[in-house]
């Protein structure tokens, strides 16, 4: 087992019950950090992940969290003090991945104000509250990883996204932020920004209309569409010691789509 990240470490990824989750907790996990697997509304597939990891060797549990409702985090860090200290005897984290969030765009002309504040609460205000409620567990010399999107860049505006998009462009500028506020403990938050990749978001689209694939891979310069895989072995690059001299940065994960 690669030994990057240390037997004690342990790192919370949100979100993990499938698609760039999923794959994130598995690849840490590989790494030989344990792994908090959070997930809302499939708590079978944040099993699936703790059975894979386990399966593998590691060390994972899975806990329950809504990120659109930040009202709750208190509790959740609770939930999770009790779960290091069950498990792993530790009272502490070593790094963070920000990754819950839903896809799936709506016009300009037909954005609500209803619409318009849940993607607000769920891919803005969520990752960035429940990063600070969770800052006092966090190790110094930790690592945060908030996953953003490549619709943030130009070459990738599709039209339906500007609400999805600007929150996503919200949380890479906090990102970059924020790595300047925590570096006197030596924290490192980096974003990542992956292009198409085969998740269930937007309703499990690219399982109910397989066709769009082709599409999206022709304006790939690799070819093909992302794997989970892809994106959550950069993500556990980040969160270990290998990334230990990048901060403040917003990396590209999409296989050079639109380029």
């Amino acid at each position: 087992m690669n030994t990057n990240l240390t037997d004690q470490a342990v790192v919370v990824v949100t979100g993990a019950s499938a698609g760039i989750g999923q794959g994130a907790a598995i690849e840490i996990a590989a790494r030989g950090a344990g792994v908090v697997a959070t997930y809302h509304s499939h708590p079978e597939g944040a099993e699936e992940t703790v059975a894979i990891i386990r399966a593998n060797g590691g060390r994972a549990v899975a806990l329950p969290l809504d990120i659109g409702r930040s009202e709750t985090f208190p509790a959740f860090r609770e939930q999770l003090a009790v779960a290091l200290a069950s498990e792993w005897q530790t009272a502490g984290i070593r790094g963070l991945v920000n990754n819950a969030g839903f896809g799936g765009g709506l016009s300009f002309e037909e954005m609500t104000e209803e619409a318009f504040d849940r993607y607000f609460r769920v891919l803005l205000r969520g990752p960035y509250f429940l990063t600070q409620a969770l800052l006092p567990l966090l190790s110094d010399g930790g690592s945060i990883v908030n996953v953003s999107s490549s619709s943030v860049r130009p070459g990738d505006t599709t039209e339906g996204y500007s609400g999805y998009a600007a929150m996503k462009a919200g949380l890479t500028t906090a990102t970059r932020y924020l790595a300047k506020e925590l570096a006197g403990r030596g924290i490192r938050v980096t974003s990542i920004a992956p292009g198409p990749t085969r998740t269930r978001l937007g309703g499990d689209a690219f399982e109910k209309y397989p066709e769009i694939i082709d599409g999206l891979a022709a304006k790939t310069a690799l070819g093909r569409i992302g794997e989970p895989s892809d994106i959550g072995k950069v993500i556990a690059f980040l969160v270990s010691d290998d990334a230990a001299w990048i901060t403040g940065e917003d990396i590209q994960v999409s296989g050079g789509y639109a380029l």
